[in-house]
């Protein structure tokens, strides 16, 4: 039992070293790419990403799907025409019950046509039909335990430190591993470009002081962006922990997504 117990040992350690030289080109490949963030990503000079924590926050109940959010992502991180998005917005419009079904409410409608960039058309759905309709933006997750990170075969989707998760277009080879994997649908192979992209929550901005596009520009604050690391007088973020019941899309994928919302139906997917 002594002799066989040891070759299993072994054997053991020797699976776990085989593992590791396996993995070793990978993790040298995924630590030199969050060592180049810096020329990359278009952070600026001097950022030090270890001294940031960033922080989606998303009001739905304030959203009115202009659509300005994402006109304004398209324009400012040069995303390619048609159907490709960094972030979009999506319309939820909950039917009343048909009479006598013994139900709550009736089936759910989700449109987001052009990714809502233009606004909505008129509903396809009678107002007196409608039990309730809401607008949902929707971008990276910017999930803490990335399921795009683990799958991506060359590192070249990482996590930065101050908690975007970023692509390096260098060492991306667009075998679209980090696509299927994302379980919210927030990535896309570039016609152009031939590599994955991704809201990189508008790091050549953020890095700069300044907001993403899309919360800057949104009319009614619908979207809050802050920095858990640096918090500012009448902070935003803690403001919104405060009054509002936090959610986060998907919660029993156990990614742990930084973007957080509230006023989420349990009908948004």
């Amino acid at each position: 039992m002594k002799t066989q117990f040891n070759r299993r040992g072994a054997l053991a350690r020797l699976g776990g070293i085989l593992a590791g030289v396996l993995a070793l080109p990978v993790a040298r490949t995924a630590k030199a790419a969050v060592q180049r963030v810096f020329v990359s990503s278009g952070a600026a000079r001097g950022y030090d990403p270890s001294k940031h924590k960033w922080l989606m926050c998303i009001d739905v109940n304030k959203c009115i799907g202009c659509g300005l959010c994402a006109e304004a992502c398209k324009k400012e991180n040069g995303v390619p025409e048609g159907p490709y998005f960094r972030t979009w917005i999506e319309r939820y419009i909950i039917q009343k019950p048909k009479p006598g079904s013994g139900q709550t409410r009736g089936e759910t409608l989700v449109d987001s046509p052009d990714g809502g960039m233009h606004g909505f058309p008129e509903s396809p759905v009678p107002r007196d039909q409608i039990e309730h309709s809401f607008f949902v933006p929707k971008l990276c997750n910017l999930c803490e335990h990335s399921p795009c990170v683990q799958v991506c075969p060359v590192g070249a989707t990482f996590d930065a430190p101050d908690g975007a998760v970023l692509i390096d277009p260098k060492y991306c080879i667009g075998c679209g591993f980090c696509i299927q994997a994302c379980p919210y649908g927030c990535r896309f192979l570039s016609p152009v470009t031939k590599t994955a992209e991704k809201c990189t929550l508008c790091y050549h901005r953020i890095t700069r002081g300044l907001k993403p596009a899309c919360a800057e520009i949104c009319p009614t604050q619908a979207r809050i962006f802050g920095d858990l690391l640096n918090p500012v007088p009448d902070d935003p973020i803690q403001k919104f922990y405060e009054q509002n019941r936090v959610q986060v899309l998907k919660p029993y994928l156990g990614t742990a997504p930084r973007v957080l919302y509230a006023g989420l139906d349990k009908e948004v997917r």
